[in-house]
């Protein structure tokens, strides 16, 4: 009986050792990989102005006059990134409603895992998708859509990203708790009357904080706006023309002959870095407005 106990705590105890290791090697890395962000990005910064970085309105590091203004990579970024949440974020509280409040449960069982699948399409395939049949068929009522443009890729980066901001919403639907609907029902509400008056200001918290896991994963898409987009660094709002986000213009640099611990590749760091403090504060949104959901039913 002792020795069956005594394996069975160095069981438990081998099992703390791998969990606590694979989270320092986590801990770890995320600290390895800003170290060499702020380092190399240090280094850019010793020959270019903060200044110019941010106000500079031409992004042009690899051609003979060099500006480095980023306002045209994150024009970009939040040109394509608009469009998708404004594709995502309706269609995908609809969809959490529907599964939520209207669908049974088998038909609940059957499309949300349905719908998860799109989440695991390779998002290259997204990208060619964008480029070869969405603008094109998009060209047919928009005649002066470039090649590459922002408004596919934008339209296919929403659908990509519906998935998540459906799940994470049906979630936070699904777990307010009854009472609140009985309440309505007792109050002479209809059922829409609950769902808007009741129900989605109950799970704001949790929608909300999708909506933001949601804007991250669209800042942070890389190879369908690379693919659809193009890669024009111009400082405009025009979503039917080809923009360069940061994302892609890191992908350009990354694969092109730029030489090592040249200014030119110093850039993608600089870059990077910019991508890295904004998808930063947006998690930290994210998680704030998580705990805040959690304490709400305690």
């Amino acid at each position: 009986m002792n020795a069956t106990l005594d394996t069975r705590v160095v069981k438990e105890k081998l099992i703390h050792f791998c969990l606590g290791t694979c989270g320092c090697v986590s801990i770890l890395t995320t600290l390895g990989i800003v170290l060499i962000l702020v380092t190399e990005a240090w280094g850019f910064f010793q020959h270019v102005s903060l200044v110019e970085f941010l106000t500079d309105t031409e992004w042009t590091p690899l051609f003979a006059d060099k500006h480095f203004g980023i306002l045209p990579l994150i024009s970009g970024t939040i040109i394509t990134s608009l469009i998708a949440l404004s594709v995502a974020i309706p269609l995908g509280l609809i969809i959490a409603i529907y599964l939520s409040e209207f669908a049974s449960e088998r038909v609940r069982k059957t499309l949300k895992p349905m719908l998860e699948i799109l989440a695991g399409i390779p998002t290259i395939v997204f990208g060619y998708f964008a480029l070869l049949s969405v603008t094109p068929f998009l060209q047919k009522f928009i005649p002066e859509l470039t090649s590459f443009n922002a408004l596919g890729a934008g339209i296919v980066m929403g659908f990509m990203i519906l998935p998540m901001v459906a799940s994470l919403s049906e979630d936070a639907l699904f777990v307010v708790p009854a009472s609140l609907r009985e309440g309505a029902y007792a109050l002479g509400a209809s059922k829409l009357q609950m769902i808007f008056s009741v129900l989605v200001p109950a799970a704001l918290g949790g929608i909300t904080a999708a909506f933001i896991i949601a804007v991250s994963r669209a800042v942070g898409e890389t190879m369908i706006v690379a693919i659809a987009a193009g890669q024009e660094p111009i400082f405009t709002l025009n979503p039917l023309r080809s923009m360069e986000t940061m994302t892609a213009y890191i992908v350009q640099v990354s694969l092109g002959d730029t030489p090592h611990g040249t200014l030119e590749y110093q850039t993608i760091f600089a870059v990077g870095l910019m991508l890295f403090i904004i998808t930063l504060v947006l998690n930290f949104i994210s998680i704030t407005l998580r705990e805040r959901y959690k304490r709400s039913f305690q």
